[in-house]
Parts: structure tokens; sequence; C-alpha cells
């Protein structure tokens, strides 16, 4: 897909930077989106390894002005844009009762508002290349508990979200998607594991068996497996796919 360019954010770790670099195969150009700078060069330097190039921008996408300056930059790069991939957004877990406003308030700035204003000043590229978009979602918008109610919250907001923008999107030539990842290991959720085990008399190798257990599932998914699955998502193989909800979750969701 020569000269075609992919905006990911959350690029500078996890899921986000794997995408990138699949991504890489598919797109000539990669637009990185993130908080931490020198994540994002590291970052960059696996995305032009594939053979992309990229162009890093890091920025709060909680900000309201800052989807516009993404866009804008993007645009005055490279001219169009052909796939955007929400992927920011980490929501702390914590307990509803325990939440205070400016938590909650912080998770919905981020991961809901901060895709809804990307996405939005990102559709008259999308529409002019008739372009793709997907949302990270997570299980938890299935089943939302009180341990960590704003993640299954502002996750069912996403899913909506999504499908507001694929109904849109049948008029406009835009295809929209959510995805729902079940527990894949990143580095945030190692640091969460180490933070979680001693507090609970375990070794942190304990705690991490304990929770693919609990789930349900042989084993956590990697950041590489949901890569592909957006790769698909944002490819010519999946373009009458829209408005779906996709989960890949090693069998977490029992219900059908």
């Amino acid at each position: 897909m020569t000269n075609k360019v992919a905006i990911v954010t959350g690029a500078s770790q996890g899921i986000g930077r794997s995408s990138a670099i699949r991504l890489a195969r598919d797109f000539d150009s990669i637009v990185l989106v993130a908080r931490n700078r020198v994540n994002l060069d590291e970052t960059a330097r696996m995305v032009e390894q594939e053979g992309a190039r990229t162009l890093s921008i890091d920025i709060d996408l909680a900000q309201p002005d800052a989807a516009r300056q993404v866009i804008d930059t993007t645009l005055g790069a490279f001219g169009r844009i052909d796939a955007l991939l929400n992927i920011a957004g980490a929501v702390p877990q914590i307990d509803l009762f325990d939440m205070s406003d400016e938590q909650w308030d912080a998770g919905f700035a981020l991961k809901l508002h901060g895709a809804r204003r990307l996405t939005v000043a990102a559709w008259p590229a999308l529409k002019a290349s008739s372009g793709s978009v997907v949302l990270m979602s997570g299980n938890s918008a299935l089943f939302p508990k009180a341990p960590y109610a704003a993640v299954g919250t502002i996750n069912a907001a996403i899913v909506a979200l999504a499908k507001a923008f694929s109904d849109r999107g049948i008029a406009d030539g835009v295809q929209v998607n959510s995805v729902l990842p079940g527990p894949v290991m990143t580095g945030r959720r190692r640091s969460y594991l180490e933070h979680w085990a001693p507090l609970h008399d375990m070794s942190v190798e304990e705690a991490t068996a304990r929770f693919p257990a609990e789930a349900g599932i042989a084993r956590y998914g990697t950041p590489s497996e949901i890569a592909e699955l957006m790769a698909f998502l944002v490819s010519p193989a999946a373009k009458w796919m829209t408005g779906s909800t996709l989960r890949m979750d090693g069998g977490e969701v029992k219900s059908i």
C-alpha cells in the first residue's frame, strides 16, 4: 500500500508499539503518538527497521486541542490519512468506591474523549481516502466489576462510540471497528503484578500464573497477537467489515 499513512496512538509501548511495528509491513508512513518521547523514539527505530517512515508526536491526547495538532501535523507531513488506530488510554484499576472524581474523569479524558476528538478531526481525511478506524476497548466492557469500574465503563462507551462512528461511516466510506482484547502481557500488566503480588503475600511468579487460571484461559495474550488483528482490520481484506466488535481473548468470555 505504497504512500499510505497510518496513525497509531499509545505507540510508546505494549499493543500500540506492536501495532505500529506490524503496520510498517503494509503502510509507507506511520505516525506515532504518545506522551513518552523517549519510548516513542525507541518505537520509531523499530518501525523504521521494518521499512516505514515515521513521524513521532509526543502529546497528551487528554488535552482538548491535542487531536487537532496531531491531525494538522500529520497532514502537513504526509498529506493524507488512511488508517487511525486509537489505542492510547491506560485507565487505573481502582475500586469503584475508592476512586476520586479526578481519577474517574482522567480515564474518560484520555481513552474516550481523546479517541473521539481524534477520530472527528481525522474524519475528512479518512473520508477522502476511504480509510479505516479501529478503537481499542477491552473485555471488561462486557463484565464491569467494582475493582475496575472505570475500565469497564469506559470500554463499554468505546464500543458504543465505535458503533456510532461506523453508522456515519457507511455513508462517508469510512470503516470503523472496535477490538476487545482479553488479558495481554504488557509492561503495564507486569508492573501491576509486581505491585499486587506482595500485597497478597505472593511471589510475582505466583501472581502471574494465577490470573490466566482465574480467567479460564490457558495463557496471557501477547501484544503482537493483538497487532495482527489490528493490521487485518485496516487491510483491504477486511473492507466490508464495519461496526463490528471483535474479541481476542483466549476464550475468556464464555457466553455466546
